[in-house]
């Protein structure tokens, strides 16, 4: 078996691969990316679930009051949440579609096509995402952002999202947006590191927009 890979060998590979990159590393400093691996899965999606089209502030107020509803632990079990009355989750703030979601991904978690913590270390990043995105709620950009920051894969590159494009259009002086095929195109070279260059091109678009905030799941 092959000795694991050095912290520095993705901005090694990225600033061979690529001279612009190489220059947004040098400005932005080190890959500072964590993996969150002390949650589940399915804590992540219910999370994910919770955070759709509301601000931080505002989701995790809903969490806590979600949580709440289940003394005695820190985030519930999929059988509790299916257990519990639905508009007792709606009064801590989910609307309907996301108290649907959730009890989607409760099933589909005791049914085995969500996996567990262990069974999703033995699956590619590809076998994770279709198991993921048929649960209601969940697509493609979710199962990624879980890829990168639940389970820390290398090579991920979610060219759907909008602060990714808008970094990729800044650090690369694009007078217009990119594709998403535009980015993943040019992210072959990335290669097998792109979960690092796309943590760059978020910094090159916070730095773009005056903000300095990292994604988390």
């Amino acid at each position: 078996m092959s000795p694991p890979a050095r912290r520095t060998d993705p901005l090694r590979h990225l600033c061979r691969a690529d001279p612009v990159m190489r220059r947004l590393i040098r400005d932005v400093g080190p890959f500072l990316l964590k993996a969150r691996a002390r949650r589940s899965p399915f804590e992540s999606l219910a999370r994910a679930i919770a955070y759709q089209q509301l601000h931080d502030q505002a989701a995790e107020s809903i969490l806590k009051r979600f949580c709440s509803l289940f003394p005695g632990r820190r985030f519930p079990r999929p059988e509790q949440i299916l257990a519990a009355d639905p508009e007792a989750i709606r009064r801590a703030g989910f609307s309907r579609a996301k108290v649907a979601a959730l009890r989607d991904l409760a099933e589909k978690v005791l049914d085995g096509t969500v996996p567990t913590g262990r069974m999703v270390r033995a699956l590619d990043d590809e076998a994770i995402i279709e198991r993921l995105i048929v649960v209601r709620g969940i697509g493609r950009w979710t199962a990624e952002m879980l890829l990168i920051f639940q389970l820390g894969r290398p090579d991920v590159l979610p060219v759907d999202d909008f602060g990714l494009r808008n970094g990729f259009r800044i650090a690369y002086g694009l007078p217009s947006m990119p594709t998403p095929k535009d980015v993943l195109r040019y992210g072959e070279r990335w290669k097998p590191y792109r979960t690092a260059a796309a943590w760059y091109l978020w910094r090159a678009a916070d730095r773009g927009s005056g903000k300095a905030k990292i994604i988390t799941l």
